[in-house]
């Protein structure tokens, strides 16, 4: 069955994760440069009829997220600030990434913006929207013969 909910349009880091899963971040393991930028890990799933989206945001603060709603596109976007360099600290391992973000999804036809809400706690933004989480079964069409027949 198909999901009318085909996920996050994060090209990008979507190639990253398999790349990384593909190679096992070889890159990093052996002095590799920078890592990339960060995407925070997103789940979306039906309960109840609504469609819920939840985004791993640690170290983050509500007011560090933005949320918009355009043309039917929801996009949760922000920046996750590095901490400032320790003054004679050196680092053995650097592996938490900073920077901003923009995960975005089409929402299903229909939705009613006005039941959109949002939450955050303990560095988990969960974004519930009303009704969309309602899944429908394809339509099939029906395949006529050639006419005359």
């Amino acid at each position: 069955m198909l999901s009318p909910f085909r996920g996050f349009l994060d090209v990008r880091s979507e190639l990253d994760r398999m790349f990384d899963e593909v190679f096992g971040g070889l890159s990093r393991r052996f002095g590799g440069g920078e890592l990339a930028e960060w995407s925070p890990a997103v789940d979306v799933y039906s309960k109840d009829g609504d469609l819920v989206i939840k985004a791993e945001l640690p170290g983050m603060k509500a007011e560090d997220v933005d949320i918009t709603l355009q043309e039917g596109v929801l996009t949760i976007s922000g920046e996750r600030k590095a901490e400032e360099e320790r003054e004679g600290a050196g680092y053995f391992v650097r592996e938490r990434r900073y920077g901003s973000f923009r995960r975005s999804m089409r929402l299903p036809e229909g939705v009613d913006e006005s039941k959109i809400h949002a939450r955050f706690e303990d560095g988990v933004l969960e974004v519930v929207v009303e009704g969309a989480g309602a899944v429908t079964e394809p339509r099939r069409i029906q395949i006529e013969g050639p006419k005359g027949s």
